[in-house]
Parts: C-alpha cells; sequence; structure tokens
C-alpha cells in the first residue's frame, strides 16, 4: 500500500492563508492531478508533503504512518521521492552518479560498511548502480550515463532528475510542474513515462499548471483556488465544473503560491 491521506492541512504566511483545510486521499496506484490558477497553493501544498515546509495544522500520512512532522530526508527514507520544477543537479558529478544519489537515500549498509569498504557496501554499490542504469534508461538516458551532469540541457536535466527519483523505487513520486519548459518532443517523452509508471502502479501525485497535461495522465484531478480545494472528480467532470471554470477565467481574487 502506498496511500496518502491528507486531513485538514492548513499554512499561513502572515495573514495570508496559502493552504486551508485541505482534505486530499491519493489511492495507491493512482495518479492525481492537482491544478489551479497562479496563487492557488499548489506549491506550499506540495511543499508541505514534501517535508520542505511544516504545516500550522492538519495530518499527512502515507500508508497509515505519520509525514508531517518529518523533516524531508526522513520522508524520503519512507519512499517520497521528489522531482522539483527546476532540475536540481550536483556538477560535478557524472549523469549516472547523480542518479545514484537517489537510491542512497534508502541504501540499507550502513556508515560503517562504507568506510571500510566492506561485502556489504560493495555488494549495495553494484545494485545501486544497476538501480541506476535501470532508471537511466526508462527516461532514455543510457547514453549519457558517464556525461557530466551539468553537460546536459535543461530539458535532459529534468529527465535525469526523475531518474533519481525512480532509482529510490519510491512509494509516493512527487511530481512539480515537470512539462515546464519543455519542448513538445519532450513533453511528449514525458506524458509517456507517466502513463508507463501508472500501468507498473506508481502511486504519482503531479502539480502542474497545462490542464491538457494534467487531464490526460491522472486518473483524478484536484482543483485549488485561494488555497481551498474547489473541486475533485475526473478529468472531464473537472472541465465541466463551473467553480473551476471561474477560477481559471480569473473572477476569485489572488492568494498565496
Amino acid at each position: 500500500m502506498a496511500e496518502l491521506q491528507i486531513t485538514g492541512l492548513g499554512r499561513s504566511f502572515g495573514g495570508v492563508h496559502a493552504v486551508q483545510d485541505v482534505d486530499l486521499t491519493v489511492a495507491d496506484g493512482e495518479t492525481r492531478g492537482i491544478i489551479g490558477p497562479n496563487g492557488a497553493g499548489k506549491s506550499t501544498l506540495f511543499n508541505l508533503i514534501s517535508g520542505h515546509l511544516r504545516p500550522d495544522r492538519g495530518a499527512i500520512r502515507l500508508d497509515g504512518r505519520p509525514l508531517d512532522r518529518l523533516p524531508a530526508h526522513r520522508r524520503a527514507r519512507r519512499g517520497v521521492a521528489i522531482v522539483f520544477q527546476a532540475a536540481r543537479i550536483f556538477p560535478g558529478m557524472t549523469v549516472l552518479e547523480n542518479v545514484m544519489v537517489g537510491a542512497h537515500l534508502r541504501a540499507s549498509a550502513g556508515f560503517t560498511a562504507a568506510v571500510l569498504r566492506l561485502p556489504a557496501h560493495r555488494a549495495a554499490e553494484r545494485r545501486i548502480r544497476e538501480l541506476a542504469l535501470g532508471s537511466l534508461d526508462r527516461v532514455g538516458l543510457s547514453d549519457r550515463a558517464e556525461d557530466p551532469a551539468a553537460s546536459l540541457p535543461i530539458g535532459q536535466q529534468r529527465a535525469m532528475q526523475l531518474a533519481r527519483a525512480l532509482c529510490a523505487d519510491p512509494d509516493l513520486l512527487l511530481l512539480d510542474e515537470p512539462a515546464s519548459g519543455l519542448r513538445a518532443p519532450e513533453r511528449e517523452r514525458l506524458a509517456s513515462i507517466v502513463e508507463e509508471l501508472h500501468e507498473d502502479g506508481q502511486t504519482t501525485l503531479l502539480i502542474e499548471h497545462d490542464v491538457a497535461f494534467v487531464s490526460r495522465l491522472s486518473d483524478r484531478v484536484t482543483v485549488l483556488d485561494l488555497g481551498r480545494v474547489i473541486a475533485e472528480g475526473t478529468p472531464e467532470q473537472v472541465r465541466r465544473d463551473p467553480a473551476v471554470v471561474s477560477a481559471y477565467l480569473g473572477t476569485g481574487e489572488g492568494a498565496a503560491a
């Protein structure tokens, strides 16, 4: 099971309620889209789930276990993997080494084994390398494995970051506007990868501005406006919802991003 449960989640900045009383359940194996106009609270919600912000109130659980008070690195060990909108790379490392970092977040071999180069550590490193190469192959970057990560164009850096997340074998995959700034062929490749992950049973939360992109990939879509959930349902149901149409036409008032 990798069900995400959010109840009564809230976060304010001064007098601005960025996220207000959000209830959200993402079922095991579901791809859930989160959309909303600028300032709807999508980024704040993402950061609350990933652990880069602490909630003022409410609860976040993954497979029934609480996450909301854990720092981001401990959520990673619990199986939460993140692909940020801005690609985050280790510029002094190769593409393969960057991807291997993802698996190290959940590796079981300890510090002493690594320092002494014990057999357990060497076996773990071989396994991590295999996982990283498989992840690179999945995103179409196996031919760039030994290249410096900083030499990749932005679209391939984004793909490398996705490979790093997949190398951690995540229970929950968080995608923060992954299609932003990508060219049409790159967007199509990304969409195909997300569809393949869905077929494999990956639980995914996808935050995006592009409604058509989200609608193609999501089982269900949750719409935020002014930090609140204003609609939820299948992509077709959401597109027809008057509250959603009103929010995207700009009849609401802005809030925090």
